[in-house]
């Protein structure tokens, strides 16, 4: 398959969609400490919802000695109601001192930054491509799904899908790949009732596993 035929029509289909909130962190601060933190609070939760529990407490706390002065019932306040608030709450409150191996500053490497509270590799990839703009391949569920869907890997969960992408897609499109398909999965190419009539590449997707959405007469 032309995979990079494939992102780069996706690429300016998603051009006009909402920007992910984490990108848009990192195109409005330039801060690692900001862009990790808000990857941490964006699992499991909507993007609206990210991002005002993001600006809530980048408010409080913009950077690690501010985030050291908050309680964990404070941040628990602070960031409700994203997902999983309270655990998150417990890892940013012991994110600074975790920090403190590292002189304070977010680490650019995999293998460091998955040390961190709450980091584990899907975080750490986007942090290191989007906060650092390194090479990473940062696989959520959507780039996990869609690249099954199109046959470019048969994985069966995120992280063999990481492995196998370093193998195989072109490095040209690591830093960019989980944003392009993060906005196509969220709004056509979607875990249930996908829209595959608005979808630029219908007629060349293998469509594997999908059932498309029925379209009233």
């Amino acid at each position: 398959m032309n995979i990079s035929g494939f992102i780069e029509t996706l690429k300016k289909e998603v051009a006009t969609f909402q920007v992910p909130v984490v990108d848009l962190i990192a195109v409005q601060t330039r801060s690692p400490f900001k862009v990790l933190v808000a990857t941490i609070l964006s699992a499991r939760t909507r993007d609206e919802v990210t991002a005002e529990a993001s600006k809530r407490l980048f408010k409080e706390a913009p950077d690690g000695p501010g985030l050291a002065l908050l309680s964990r019932e404070k941040i628990q306040e602070l960031i409700f109601p994203v997902g999983f608030y309270k655990s998150k709450a417990g890892y940013l409150e012991k994110l600074p001192r975790a920090l403190e191996a590292f002189n304070g500053r977010v680490p650019e490497e995999i293998e460091d930054l998955i040390t961190l509270p709450g980091v584990g590799r899907k975080t750490a990839n986007l942090v290191r491509a989007v906060a650092f703009d390194k090479d990473a391949i940062c696989v959520d569920t959507h780039v996990h799904r869609i690249m099954n869907i199109w046959g470019y890997v048969k994985t069966k969960a995120p992280l063999e899908t990481e492995q196998a992408l370093r193998k195989k897609l072109p490095k040209k499109h690591w830093k960019e790949v989980n944003s392009i398909l993060v906005a196509f999965g969220q709004a056509v190419c979607r875990p249930v009732s996908p829209l595959c009539h608005r979808c630029p590449i219908e007629g060349d997707c293998p469509k594997k596993g999908v059932t498309p959405r029925k379209i009233k007469a």
